[in-house]
């Protein structure tokens, strides 16, 4: 055993830890009865101290142990185990190497206390993030990781749901702004708050949430300040931690056990019946570009968890638009992601993933795309991920655009092609009859060919990047001016009508429009094959004044307004009774799980016919049509359902099929007002002629047979 401690450091305590070789593997800080093994990746350090701290926040460590590569280095992998260490501790690295940015990118700087890319909670009370650029020593405003016992929680029989993928309502959020405004509930802005909220959610009827980033990122990073506002980065897509809490969600203060609160509302919404899906950012990090700050892969070992420009390394290759670029397929690299995603599920009892601008987990160490990239294999095939739903957004920031072609076999895709079709056609391009059927039946187009499924396909309209739906239909142009970028920032195409006034309004016609707009697009969502995806507050007409980039806007722009429970209760109504439309066993027609095949049942219809005004006649090569209907044949037991979308502004006549034994009777009508819009199952009122049905403009009807 060889121990080497900073004399300084420790002249100012009673005593020191005994240290032994420990153990290369698992990485990370690993707690057991007697002390704490820990192990770390660098190859191309040559010297490397392990600091320990009593508490977290301490200025000063209580010991500094340097690792003698003799005894505690295996491979490229230094370890040590340090007895009588308990949970609740502080540690941190001080990494030595070559520095030599253009050659070879080392960026290794000793005066620079690196976090461990393995911990499980941070400590982030001294941390300065100017500290950690430059080459002064930033011991005294640096984070420290804390050492976490995973073992010490109560699962009470709790398992991951594995709900299938068909059957999937998806409801993305944030985790503060769900219930920072909330006045009924406790702990505002928390995972204890979504805990307080789930009787909402389970009587939205939604089975999954989708929380934006929960991972470690710097909250304190302030990107600029318009009218004396200090704007931060509030998404969180720039982690810097991928296995630890964002600590500022949790209401417990205590680090070590902010991941059982976690686990708490795991816990709660399963039982509830709703999964739990994280989006987690592995293309990029929280260090940024050549100027951003050391706080853990830089210091140590840049070259391989980082993307570099070939000819001057100093700089890194950018495809994720954010300054860096996450080398994800390093042996090395792929191994932390993949046990990441593992432990969300084994530890955590997780459901799912989405993967922030997935494409660059399909690139090469040269940043080419490749036809079988290990990460996203080794994903698909997981022993431990193989129940654990997996969604891609199948591009990134360089150009790679990968929907319907995104490797792998069950991967699911944020589908962008269903968000731009649907919304040009709702309000009321000409010609978009063929493309939007093509995105109703599952996007077959896009995904048959290669033997995937409508659940490859997660649909949606909008989503936390972009306008909401209210703003979709309330705004021609952005309006990003508090975010202090001149309004430059966010897309400029938003495929958005303001249906006559731009932004608030209290004309009378055009808040009407706006009302039955919202309905139209959240019909078209839940009748359509593939995995619906709904943005919260968009059932209660959230607003973000126009805002359609609010990453840096912690404020009531971007949090839930709960006020609007009530004063749009009608909006809130009519997504519930939709959402529990689709989900009603006598229409599963509208969840498959493989595509349509033209089967005919006892009353003479297939499984899907198009038809436009006339049956069978949808006028697919008609450059001006803006109407289209479908008919979805049920089984014997289940209703046939017929479907009449208008986006003319004039009524229009549509012939109906006849459905032999059956009568047609309407169920949904996005022209009439709360409560006739949307009705219980048995209230449906029958259709007076069986040949006809004239639909208002700009409206969809559902009709259903029995």
């Amino acid at each position: 055993m060889v121990l080497v401690s900073d004399p300084q450091a420790v002249s100012l305590v009673e005593s020191v830890y005994e240290v032994e070789a420990g153990c290369p593997h698992p990485c990370g800080a690993t707690p057991d009865s007697e002390g704490v093994n820990f192990s770390l990746f660098s190859e191309g350090a040559i010297s490397v101290e392990l600091l320990l701290f009593e508490n977290p926040n301490d200025e000063q460590p209580t010991q500094v142990i340097a690792l003698d590569p003799s005894i505690h280095k295996t491979f490229h992998l230094w370890h040590a185990r340090v007895k009588g260490l308990k949970p609740g501790s502080g540690y941190a690295y001080r990494v030595e190497g070559p520095q030599d940015l253009h050659g070879q990118g080392h960026r290794f700087n000793r005066n620079k206390v690196l976090i461990d890319p393995f911990a499980k909670a941070n400590d982030n009370s001294r941390w300065e993030r100017v500290s950690a650029i430059g080459n002064d020593d930033n011991l005294a405003r640096s984070m420290r990781s804390v050492v976490v016992d995973i073992s010490n929680y109560s699962w009470e029989g709790d398992t991951p749901l594995a709900r299938p993928m068909n059957e999937t309502v998806i409801y993305e959020m944030h985790v503060k702004g769900f219930t920072r405004s909330a006045t009924d509930v406790k702990s505002k802005g928390t995972f204890r708050g979504i805990i307080e909220k789930i009787p909402y959610l389970k009587e939205l009827g939604i089975t999954a949430v989708e929380l934006l980033p929960i991972f470690d990122f710097d909250e304190t990073e302030n990107l600029r300040e318009v009218n004396g506002v200090a704007l931060k980065d509030y998404w969180g897509y720039n982690p810097h931690s991928y296995f630890a809490i964002e600590s500022s969600y949790c209401a417990n203060p205590r680090l070590e056990h902010q991941l059982n609160e976690f686990r708490d509302m795991v816990k709660a919404l399963h039982k509830a019946g709703i999964e739990v899906i994280l989006d987690v950012v592995f293309n990029h990090t929280s260090e940024g570009n050549h100027e951003g700050p050391t706080i853990n892969f830089k210091g140590l070992d840049n070259r391989i968890y980082y993307h570099l420009v070939s000819f001057d390394q100093q700089y890194y290759m950018d495809y994720s638009g954010c300054g860096s670029t996450v080398n994800c397929n390093h042996p090395m690299v792929e191994k932390l992601i993949l046990e990441c995603l593992e432990f969300w599920v084994s530890e955590m009892h997780v459901d799912g993933f989405r993967f922030d601008e997935a494409s660059i987990l399909s690139r090469g160490q040269d940043g080419t795309p490749m036809s079988h990239p290990p990460i996203i294999w080794h994903i698909e095939t997981s022993q431990v991920l193989a129940d654990t739903k997996i969604i891609a957004e199948a591009w990134d920031a360089a150009g790679l655009y990968q929907i319907g072609y995104f490797p792998g076999y069950r991967w699911a895709e944020w589908n962008g092609r269903f968000r731009d079709d649907v919304r040009k056609f709702v309000k009321g391009d000409p010609g978009m009859v063929g493309a939007v059927a093509f995105r109703i039946a599952g996007s077959a187009d896009l995904y048959q060919s290669r033997s995937h499924l409508p659940i490859n396909s997660v649909n949606f309209i909008t989503c936390h990047d972009g306008f909401t739906l209210n703003d979709l239909v309330s705004y021609n142009d952005k309006h990003n001016e508090s975010n202090g970028e001149d309004n430059r920032d966010g897309i400029t195409e938003n495929l958005s009508w303001n249906c006559g006034r731009e932004g608030d309004t209290d004309d009378l016609y055009v808040e009407a429009l706006r009302r039955k707009q919202i309905k139209n697009f959240a019909v078209l969502l839940l009748i359509s094959q593939g995995v619906p995806m709904i943005v919260a507050g968009d059932e209660v007409r959230r607003t973000q004044q126009g805002n359609n980039n609010a990453y840096c806007q912690d404020s009531e722009i971007s949090w839930f307004d709960w006020s609007l429970v009530d004063r749009n209760a009608d909006m809130l109504r009519f997504f519930k009774h939709m959402i529990a439309f689709r989900k009603c066993y006598c229409h599963a027609s509208l969840m498959r799980r493989t595509y349509f095949t033209g089967k005919v049942n006892e009353r003479g219809l297939s499984d899907l016919s198009w038809h436009g005004l006339a049956l069978y006649q949808p006028g697919w090569d008609d450059p001006n049509a803006r109407a289209l209907a479908f008919t979805l044949g049920g089984t014997e037991s289940a209703e046939d359902i017929h479907v009449m979308m208008n986006m003319y502004w004039q009524d229009l006549d549509f012939e109906l099929p006849a459905v032999e034994g059956r009568r047609w009777f309407k169920a949904v009508d996005t022209n009439e007002a709360s409560p006739l819009d949307i009705v219980s199952p048995g209230q449906e009122t029958a259709v007076s002629n069986d040949a006809s049905f004239t639909v208002k403009e700009r409206s969809i009807v559902i009709l259903v047979s029995r």
